[in-house]
Parts: C-alpha cells; structure tokens; sequence
C-alpha cells in the first residue's frame, strides 16, 4: 500500500472513483450555471446511496463503470476506507451547498464549490485524493478510524 492509502483491507477501482469525480465536479459546475438546486439533491442522494446503501445501486457509480468498461482501461486498486472519508466530505460539501443556495448565501455558495471543485479535480486530473491524506493522518492519529 502506497502513503496515500493506508489499509483497510477493502479495494476499490480508481479509474472508477476518479470518474465519478468528474461527473460530480460536471454537475456542480452545471449547478452553479442554472442554480437547478435539484442537481445538488440528486448528487447529496448519490452520496447517500453510496455511503448508506450499495455503491452499485448509485447511478453515477454506475455511470463511472459503464465509461471504464467502453474506455477499456485496466483496474487501478486502492484502499477503499481513504475513498469513503472522501465521500463523506462529498456528501458534506453537498449539504452545505444545499443549505447555502436554501439560504440564497451565494458568495458563500461560490467559495464551498470552489473549494469542491478543486478537492475533487485534484482527483481527476492528478490523481491526488486530499481526502485520502486527510484519511492516512487520522489512521496515524486513531488506528481504529473506520474500521
């Protein structure tokens, strides 16, 4: 296992992941275009069936999937517990981005998704999780930390 990926013993595709960042970081940027608050629900609903459910049953997930297959890139595993902190962080830049457009707080709107958009195409285009550093710190800090 690398730094950036400690272990949990639960694997996950990258090239897989790192899609649905794209697809996530593309509706967020199509959010703040239109101001559609429908889009910031159907992605805090794809967090939460992610994160709550299966990660199968979610449609960018499969979406993901379906672009690693028809691209025909190989499988790129990596500790899965580091992915899932960064889906929480997902999903909790998602509420806030909810709860800013609710409160017509556009500034404050634009600053939680800039910040978004740069975590998670930091991913993308670099393949540098910060959530996945954030993770490995509190691994080091409580060995326990999602286990």
């Amino acid at each position: 296992m690398s730094y950036s990926c400690p272990v949990t013993f639960v694997q996950i595709d990258t090239n897989v992941s790192r899609f649905n960042s794209l697809f996530v970081s593309s509706l967020v940027v199509a959010y703040l275009g239109s101001s559609n608050v429908f889009i910031l629900y159907f992605l805090a609903l794809d967090f939460l069936i992610k994160l709550y459910i299966n990660k199968k049953y979610s449609p960018l997930y499969i979406l993901s999937r379906l672009m690693k297959k028809s691209l025909g890139l190989k499988n790129n595993f990596t500790d899965g517990g580091a992915k899932r902190l960064a889906a929480y962080f997902g999903l909790l830049f998602m509420l806030l981005l909810i709860i800013t457009h609710l409160f017509n707080l556009w500034i404050l709107s634009l600053l939680v998704a800039a910040f978004y958009l740069s975590c998670a195409l930091l991913d993308v285009v670099l393949n540098y999780c910060l959530g996945c550093k954030v993770y490995f710190i509190i691994k080091k800090i409580y060995p326990h930390f999602m286990n």
